[in-house]
């Protein structure tokens, strides 16, 4: 089986899971990027604010989401991309939130994705000073990118799981999270992660 899944970014307008204001995506076929999409997002209500700290790191503004699709309006954009495959993010606990609570924000059924975490691919493959998202795809041959970018972003983190499937000879995501230690989890909704806590 091929190295296959797709890479997802969230960049959020506050420190509220569900405000999501752009995603990122990327699809891997055969350890090979294929298709990039992103867009922006308008967040939803109650939790659109754009705080002066978020803005300052990716520079998306209020005015910018304003002709932007909500949440409801996208998921299915975002789920027709990355179809059946499990997700990747750098530090997927992050992302996976951000799919979590703004689906419960807005009433939306969260999809059930599988998701691995390349920050922690990441810790198993290199020794570095940081795992920060820069310095883990500069190890992994991908730098100069516009961090904060969702797009650019998600990319470095398919270039992350590509490079790390070489070096640990791992021809499929399967045998690259055994080789790295990673568990690959799946998604819940917000609600019954509540009734579990």
């Amino acid at each position: 089986m091929p190295l296959d899944f797709t890479a997802i970014d969230f960049e959020t307008a506050n420190s509220s899971a569900a405000s999501a204001c752009a995603v990122g995506l990327v699809r891997v076929r055969d350890g090979r990027v294929v298709a990039r999409a992103g867009w922006l997002i308008r967040p939803p209500a109650g939790h659109d604010e754009f705080a002066p700290f978020n803005t300052g790191i990716h520079g998306i503004r209020a005015a910018d989401v304003v002709r932007a699709k909500g949440w409801t309006e996208q998921l299915g954009d975002l789920c027709a991309f990355a179809g059946a495959d499990v997700l990747l993010a750098h530090n997927a606990g992050f992302d996976m939130n951000v799919l979590r609570r703004a689906s419960a924000a807005t009433g939306d059924e969260c999809p059930p994705y599988r998701y691995a975490c390349s920050l922690q691919i990441a810790r198993k493959t290199y020794a570095l000073a940081s795992y920060r998202l820069p310095f883990v795809a500069a190890e992994a041959g991908f730098s100069g990118f516009a961090h904060h970018d969702a797009t650019a972003d998600a990319e470095a983190c398919a270039r992350i799981v590509i490079d790390a499937g070489a070096r640990h000879g791992a021809d499929d995501l399967a045998a690259l999270t055994a080789a790295a230690g990673v568990r690959v989890s799946r998604l819940e909704a917000a609600a019954a992660v509540a009734r579990v806590a």
